[in-house]
């Protein structure tokens, strides 16, 4: 499982057992807690018991690390703490953008590419989709 974190929101993406193919599952909700998983995503991790979650960290361009990259390590942290889950951080500079062109040619109507939430449930699928390439 992947989640793209954001004040507003948390996109939500899975992966097969075969750990083969992501596609986007969820969008939770946030309602601006700076760190603290909401309930809603604490029962979501538990309903599916994940083997690992993947944590996009948003470093700056130049690699550093900002406010949120902070603010989504402490997020990755408490996921830790409380579900006792493997949480790997990874870099997702760009999710966004390969995300926002994804949608773009995805032949959706403007509108439904700008629902909530779409853009970070496709930014959480690219997230997963990388990795899985890699692993």
């Amino acid at each position: 499982m992947a989640l793209d974190y954001g004040r507003r929101r948390i996109g939500v993406a899975i992966s097969d057992p075969g750990r083969i193919l992501a596609s986007p599952h969820a969008v939770i909700e946030n309602r601006g807690s700076t760190g603290t998983p909401p309930p809603e995503l604490i029962a979501l991790l538990r309903e599916m018991a994940p083997a690992e979650v993947l944590l996009g960290v948003p470093l700056n361009m130049d690699g550093s690390e900002g406010e949120m990259a902070s603010e989504t390590r402490r997020f990755g942290a408490a996921i830790r703490e409380r579900l006792d889950i493997p949480v790997t951080e990874r870099d997702e500079r760009l999710s966004s953008l390969e995300a926002d062109r994804r949608l773009r040619e995805s032949g959706l109507p403007r509108g439904k590419r700008r629902e909530k939430g779409r853009r970070d449930m496709m930014a959480a699928t690219v997230l997963l989709e990388d990795y899985l390439a890699e692993h």
